[in-house]
């Protein structure tokens, strides 16, 4: 469990965006888990065998991870909010992890990770680092969707982290962090009603394949900075 009395231990991005989902988790999950995702879920499990097993990496109202348990998929979830831990348990009937993002420490255990508006929440920093842990917890070839708000900004929105992308802006993300390759990569515009104006960035990543095994001592030392090009690290 996730205390945030200790949340000087956290960073103040994560303390934050952890306090909004505290208090609007049920709002939230009423206004997600009734969304027709189908359409995006059909291309990411286009690129998986039937049976796989899936990480819902910030599962939210467990929409996603309900649907893939119908369609035969084995899924663990997980989520850094232990209220969206608690509703997701009882929408799916399974339990949930509560973990960070930051804290992932599998290797080789999926055949694909669904982040789908999660990772989103984590700066450049962390985020280039949890790109290195998804890619160690995936088996080769595996693959991870995931998805981000269109646009260059970086900072706390609405009462939570974002981290903002535009199509070259991912790419060149993907390339510095270099342990997965693109598939596919697209932009859409959000599927809530009345908020068809906002658009994201979605992409299917694949796994790189090495020829030694992922390990602690294998794993590709920590991005230093990954910093929008018009920004400065100071």
């Amino acid at each position: 469990m996730i205390d945030l009395a200790e949340s000087e231990k956290l960073s103040d991005e994560t303390a934050e965006t952890l306090r909004y989902y505290q208090k609007n988790a049920s709002s939230f999950a009423a206004s997600t888990s009734d969304v027709d995702f189908s359409e995006t879920q059909r291309r990411f499990l286009n690129f998986l065998p039937p049976g796989s097993l899936i990480l819902d990496f910030g599962c939210g109202s467990g929409r996603d991870s309900k649907r893939f348990r119908d369609l035969g998929f084995s899924v663990d979830d997980v989520d850094g909010s232990p209220e969206m831990c608690d509703i997701a348990a009882a929408y799916t009937g399974f339990p949930v992890r509560c973990l960070l993002f930051q804290d992932l420490d599998e290797i080789e255990k999926y055949d694909g990770v669904w982040a789908c508006a999660s990772i989103l929440h984590l700066n450049r920093k962390d985020l280039a680092d949890v790109f290195l842990k998804t890619a160690r917890a995936l088996k080769e070839g595996g693959v991870m969707y995931t998805s981000f708000k269109h646009g260059t900004f970086e900072g706390i929105r609405n009462g939570r982290q974002f981290t903002d992308m535009t199509e070259d802006s991912l790419k060149d993300f993907t390339e510095k962090t270099d342990v997965f390759r693109i598939r596919e990569l697209w932009v859409s515009s959000d599927v809530r009603p009345g908020r068809e104006e906002e658009k994201w960035v979605n992409v299917i990543l694949e796994k790189k394949w090495r020829r030694r095994k992922w390990s602690e001592k294998s794993l590709p030392p920590p991005v230093a900075c990954l910093c929008a090009s018009s920004l400065s690290c100071g």
